[in-house]
């Protein structure tokens, strides 16, 4: 069924975080709804649409950053109370705006993520999990890794209490009390976790899953093991996700799953007879969708998914038509309407731009007065960094509330930089002298105008680690700019894994097929102790057959790039016999195959000598660390190892490191 959406923007607000943006239920079936926001400026705001236009129900004073905004109620009735967290604290607000509770937790850090479910309030900070009933501590629970997001099984349905915490280090894990009962591996960092269907499913025990590298799943949280049901594993290549609903937008009867990511996707999952998800509608914003929610906002009868962005915009996906059908009388009425908005509109931007003279007349007025402060304007940077597996690459995303001007990228260990298609900034490289002055890198990409957020992907080099730093300058005056640090690890292409033995003390134990893993670790475990004084005895065995296996494992990614080579060389020649012929009917499969994938064959051939390079530096590496832990020095030997992988064949290249 083909879902088509219109786009109305509703209101701006401010900066906003995750999962801060809520919809009240409706007073009867497709009526419209209250939306309920809060902000960085520490304002919740609640609104409705009237004639096209945002009309506040209410609107608190600022204060500190808000977190996160839930609903809640007595189970079973509607959840229209809204609860906010701020800093430590948690407060409570009727429909009409009233504030009914003020709960200071006296957590040491922020709450990060929080649940509600009748009188119970599950929280937690970065590492720390609580769970308060009635406002009085109940449970306890540290983590061994950052918290990212908190639910609880519907305990109406199972008539027993089920908080999982969605951790950074790719685990669910499920608690009873302050114990955990079991974990979860997931194929990514969870970001974000939902009940399926907005009560469980059919179980009650049915629980949606989005990770940091966009991918989406559904697990059933049973008394004794998980079940997996499904998982989209995000081939598309799309952002992390950061909010999820469930809310009937197609009009079957079944309701759908809506998807909000961290590149300002938007997505509609349908559902098929074999209950696999199917994406029906897709529609892309400028920024992060911070929250996402099903239901009925501008106008009595028409479904929206409503969602709020990074930068605090409040925008409905509407199945309410642009152009509609209408006589004469509707359209002098409709004239009208426009009419009277475009007077409104005209009349808030000679207020606005009022309202800006006066602030800047303040602003030169405080910053030449003898006892000015420092009057540098503060901006909000929201970033990510993070592993990309599939390609052993990182992402670097930048996001701010204003348009950027430019961003400096500098680092002291080398990098690539490679292409991003999303990316339409100007880059251009600056030398630098890496001996006297550990700059291995420095770039400035100079963005478009309105460019409020920025994807970068880098590849690093195992066993140089080190930091990279941005310098982010948005369009505003005074010029100001923002420094950002990120760790480049050692094994900095290397993810955790779950399966540890416990018993084991006072050792570790490193594997791996890649000798120059083991060598990178042995360099830098030796390095640390030295700095802090901490004797260490370090002792390996060398399989000599792990040399042919990772050179076996790194074959078919050298073959294709060599592969690749080859074909673009023959692609000049086909085109011209294409012409001379006048077809393609003569030529055999495998060239026919070349001329057809040209442009993209071309396109990845750009990249290629990077690709190249770096497999001819993982086989280099491999070739001096096997010599290494026998204590010879091959180096000499690298020339004569290069001439032979130019002119690559898998057997002699084996020959050459049993001969060496």
């Amino acid at each position: 069924m083909d879902l088509n959406l219109n786009r109305a923007d509703y209101l701006q607000v401010g900066v906003t975080s995750q999962k801060t943006m809520k919809l009240l239920p409706a007073s009867k079936h497709r009526a419209t709804q209250k939306v309920v926001v809060g902000d960085h400026d520490g304002i919740v705001m609640c609104f409705g649409m009237k004639k096209g236009e945002a009309v506040t129900v209410f609107k608190t004073l600022p204060g500190q950053k808000i977190a996160r905004l839930e609903l809640g109620g007595a189970l079973n009735t509607p959840q229209e109370k809204i609860f906010i967290a701020a800093g430590s604290e948690i407060r409570g607000f009727t429909k009409r705006g009233k504030q009914f509770l003020s709960f200071e937790t006296n957590l040491t850090e922020s709450i990060k993520a929080m649940h509600i479910s009748g009188s119970d309030l599950f929280l937690s900070a970065s590492y720390i999990y609580n769970h308060y009933c009635d406002c009085k501590d109940q449970h306890y629970y540290l983590s061994g890794d950052k918290i990212n997001d908190v639910i609880c099984l519907p305990v109406e349905r199972l008539l027993r209490e089920v908080p999982v915490l969605a951790c950074q280090d790719r685990v669910l894990r499920v608690l009873q009390g302050s114990d955990v009962t079991y974990e979860i591996e997931v194929p990514g960092p969870p970001t974000v976790l939902a009940l399926h269907n907005g009560n469980g499913g059919d179980s009650g025990e049915d629980l949606l899953f989005g990770t940091s590298d966009g991918k989406l799943g559904l697990i059933q949280i049973t008394t004794s093991k998980p079940i997996h049901k499904w998982e989209i594993r995000n081939e598309k290549k799309r952002g992390g996700i950061l909010c999820v609903d469930s809310f009937d937008i197609v009009g079957d009867g079944v309701k759908d799953l809506l998807v909000g990511r961290d590149d300002g996707m938007v997505e509609v999952y349908g559902f098929d007879n074999a209950n696999e998800p199917v994406l029906r509608f897709d529609h892309t914003l400028s920024e992060s969708v911070t929250s996402i929610q099903g239901g009925c906002v501008g106008k009595d009868g028409y479904d929206e998914i409503v969602v709020s962005t990074y930068s605090g915009w409040i925008t409905g996906l509407t199945t309410e038509p642009v152009h509609k059908e209408s006589g004469p009388g509707e359209e002098l009425k409709f004239n009208q309407e426009m009419q009277n908005k475009i007077s409104s509109l005209r009349s808030e931007l000679e207020q606005l731009q009022y309202k800006v003279l006066q602030e800047r007349e303040k602003y030169q007025q405080s910053s030449q007065s003898s006892k000015a402060k420092s009057a540098v304007p503060s901006f909000s940077v929201n970033d990510k960094f993070t592993l990309n597996k599939d390609d052993a690459s990182y992402s670097l995303i930048l996001e701010v509330q204003t348009a950027i001007d430019n961003v400096l990228i500098q680092s002291d260990v080398p990098i690539d930089l490679l292409d991003v298609d999303k990316n339409s900034a100007v880059v251009s490289f600056s030398s630098c002298d890496s001996e006297s002055n550990d700059n291995f890198l420095l770039a400035t990409y100079r963005c478009q105008a309105n460019t409020t957020r920025l994807e970068l992907k880098i590849r690093s080099i195992e066993g140089q680690y080190g930091t990279l730093q941005a310098y982010v300058t948005p369009r505003i005056q005074p010029k100001t700019c923002q420094v950002r640090q990120y760790h480049i690890k050692p094994l900095s292409l290397h993810q955790r894994t779950h399966f540890i033995d416990h018993d084991r003390k006072g050792e570790g134990v490193f594997k791996s097929d890649n000798i120059s893993t083991i060598s990178i670790l042995k360099d830098v475990l030796s390095k640390e102790a030295t700095k802090r004084k901490i004797n260490l005895n370090i002792s390996y065995e060398i399989n000599e057959v792990s040399v042919k296996h990772t050179l076996k494992l790194i074959h078919p990614k050298l073959e294709y790039q060599l592969l690749l080579a080859k074909k673009v060389q023959l692609i000049d020649a086909l085109k011209e016999l294409q012409v001379h012929e006048g077809n393609t009917n003569f030529l055999i499969p495998e060239y026919r195959c070349i001329l057809e994938e040209a442009d993209h064959l071309q396109e990845e051939y750009k990249k290629q000598p990077a690709h190249l390079e770096r497999l001819y530096g993982m086989i280099t590496d491999l070739f001096i660390d096997k010599f290494k832990f026998k204590g010879t020095n091959v180096k000499t030997k690298v020339p004569l190892l290069l001439e032979i992988l130019d002119s690559y064949d898998q057997n002699a290249l084996i020959a050459f490191f049993d001969a060496a």
